[in-house]
């Protein structure tokens, strides 16, 4: 696995893996259920990713939306590519939500609603938490 992968925490977040994916639970929940969508191959830009690995895509994020959808129900997704420090293609997957979300004793606010997510209003999780939410995301996951 490449250095953006290991820095958001695999294997403990892994939610998903597929051939050229994976997909992780984001430390930083800046909403309910945010993760990290990122790329097995070193590539660090977008032309540089294999048309095998982009063809692989619509089932990883309908996998991703599928699971969110049962735990949460967002109203819309944000894929965000930021890449500005881990330099491995890599999106932000950010559920939005009208409502608050409440899991494990935690509320989730979508401040940003309905314009941008506010990227540093992530919530603080104590372990137990995270694991509640990535078990909750994991038994929602559609079968591989």
């Amino acid at each position: 696995m490449n250095e953006t992968i290991v820095k958001f925490g695999y294997p403990d977040t892994l939610l998903g893996e597929y051939d050229h994916w994976v997909v992780l639970l984001r430390p930083g929940q800046i909403t309910a259920g945010c993760m990290v969508l990122a790329c097995k191959e070193e590539a660090e830009r977008l032309p540089d990713v294999s048309a095998e690995a982009y063809g692989e895509l619509p089932r990883v994020t309908g996998d991703l939306e599928a699971a969110l959808s049962s735990s949460f129900e967002p109203q819309k997704m944000n894929y965000i590519l930021l890449m500005m420090v881990d330099k491995y293609v890599h999106w932000h997957v950010i559920p939005r939500y009208d409502s608050p979300r409440e899991m494990g004793g935690v509320t989730f606010e979508d401040s940003g609603w309905p314009r941008y997510p506010a990227l540093s209003d992530a919530a603080t999780l104590s372990d137990a938490q995270f694991l509640e939410l990535h078990n909750l995301l994991r038994a929602n996951w559609p079968e591989a």
